[in-house]
C-alpha cells in the first residue's frame, strides 16, 4: 500500500489529495494595553453578545483559539478567520502591540 503521509483523500475519490500545509494555521500574539479581564467587561450583556468573555467572543470564530499567556498578553490562531478576528480585534480592544507568524 502506497504511503500517503501529508495527505488527505479528496472527495472526488482520486487518488492522493493536497498536502495538509496548505490550509496552515495563522498565529497572533497581542499585547494589550490593558488587562484582558478588563476588556472582558465590554461582554456584560452576555446575552446581546452571545458570549461573556473576549476568549468566548475569538472563539466563536470558526477554527480560532484564544490563549492567554499573562494578563495582558494572548496567542490567537485561527486557520480560515484571523483577518477578520484582526480586523476586529484592532477596532474593539487597545493593542499596545501584535506579532503575526
Amino acid at each position: 500500500m502506497p504511503s500517503r503521509t501529508g495527505q488527505v483523500a479528496d472527495s472526488k475519490g482520486k487518488k492522493g489529495g493536497q498536502a495538509m500545509n496548505e490550509t496552515a494555521y495563522q498565529t497572533l500574539i497581542v499585547k494589550f494595553s490593558e488587562p484582558i479581564t478588563a476588556l472582558d467587561g465590554m461582554f456584560d450583556d452576555a446575552e446581546a453578545w452571545g458570549v461573556d468573555t473576549l476568549k468566548g467572543w475569538i472563539e466563536d470564530y470558526e477554527s480560532s483559539r484564544f490563549t492567554a499567556i499573562d494578563t495582558h498578553t494572548a496567542v490567537i490562531t485561527s486557520k480560515y478567520n484571523m483577518e477578520c478576528v484582526k480586523t476586529w480585534l484592532e477596532r474593539n480592544t487597545p493593542i499596545a502591540e501584535n506579532t503575526e507568524f
